[in-house]
């Protein structure tokens, strides 16, 4: 299975994320996370299903520190949902497809 879903850091955040003409789901995850491994194969279904509409990528918090920080991410996995640069949702621990989906058909609609 191919890799849909963005790399998200520090650096690129501000061009990826709050620059996008789309919605973007953020994954902030790390890989010692056992909930996290398990929401990253939804991640990548829905990077493919909503290709072109929906941006989404993962940040690994191990590896960036400054963006977390600054969205007050203590647990992870912690998905962000931003539009015109802005958090409009967010789901904090693992989630069903379905739940993810419906928050993503919601701020499309």
């Amino acid at each position: 299975m191919g890799n849909y879903s963005i790399e998200i850091t520090d650096t690129n955040f501000e061009d990826v994320v709050l620059k996008s003409d789309k919605p973007v789901l953020v994954d902030f995850w790390a890989e010692w996370c056992g909930p996290c491994l398990m929401v990253a194969p939804i991640i990548e279904e829905l990077a493919k299903e909503y290709e072109g509409k929906f941006v989404i990528g993962k940040m690994n918090v191990d590896n960036n520190s400054e963006i977390p920080m600054e969205y007050g991410i203590r647990n992870i996995p912690t998905l962000l949902f931003f539009k015109g640069g802005s958090v409009i949702d967010k789901q904090v621990g693992a989630a069903p497809k379905s739940a993810l989906k419906s928050k993503i058909d919601s701020i499309l609609a």
